[in-house]
């Protein structure tokens, strides 16, 4: 059995018997630099709402509310280690250099929104709040693209499970394209929001 397979049984079991409670532990630890995958747990949520175990929008907000308290917690440790401290330790956490360049270099080049955006990202969004930790964020700015980010996310993924049910677990072997779909999805959004706003100062200034 792989190592991703053993982390998705584990998420099941926790969902399971504590319900809310196990959503929001999990997603925590997702933010916090521990690499148990969400593709697993908020589709899982959506099944059990499909069954009438769980409430669509509790689940969401377990999912974003743990994802909040682990982005802090990452937050905090970028703040006061820096990075040296995931040097050191990331391999325990099967986090590579690679992958905290990576979102280095996208929260130094993208700045703030960076947080929003690699909250739906595979890879960087159990990362992006470590780099933002490091550079002192604006802790308002980054609740807030926290937030927004984390809750796009926990709503698609558990709204799959939802119109999926008892198949939920296909997901498995889809991951990389649902990642794919949810990021494309968030950019349109974006891409929209931002010409929405651009049309409406144009008018303004006619």
């Amino acid at each position: 059995m792989s190592f991703t397979k053993i982390l998705i049984n584990f998420a099941v079991e926790v969902v399971s018997e504590i319900g809310y409670e196990g959503v929001f532990i999990l997603m925590l630890l997702e933010s916090a630099l521990i690499p148990i995958p969400s593709e697993a747990i908020m589709p899982f949520a959506g099944f059990l709402v499909a069954t009438g175990e769980m409430d669509f929008l509790y689940a969401v907000l377990a999912g974003t509310f743990g994802n909040l308290a682990g982005s802090y917690l990452a937050y905090v440790l970028g703040s006061k280690f820096g990075r040296p401290f995931l040097e050191r330790y990331g391999k325990y956490l099967l986090i590579t250099s690679k992958h905290l360049e990576y979102a280095e270099k996208l929260f130094n080049e993208k700045g703030q929104v960076t947080v929003f955006v690699g909250r739906i990202l595979p890879a960087v969004r159990t990362l992006i709040s470590f780099p933002a930790g490091i550079a002192k964020m604006n802790i308002v700015h980054f609740t807030v693209y926290t937030v927004i980010g984390s809750f796009i996310w926990c709503t698609a993924l558990t709204y799959v499970g939802l119109v999926l049910k008892e198949n939920w677990k296909m997901l498995e072997n889809y991951f990389l394209y649902i990642d794919v779909l949810v990021v494309a999805a968030a950019i349109g959004v974006v891409l929209y929001l931002l010409i929405k706003r651009r049309k409406a100062a144009n008018e303004e200034l006619i």
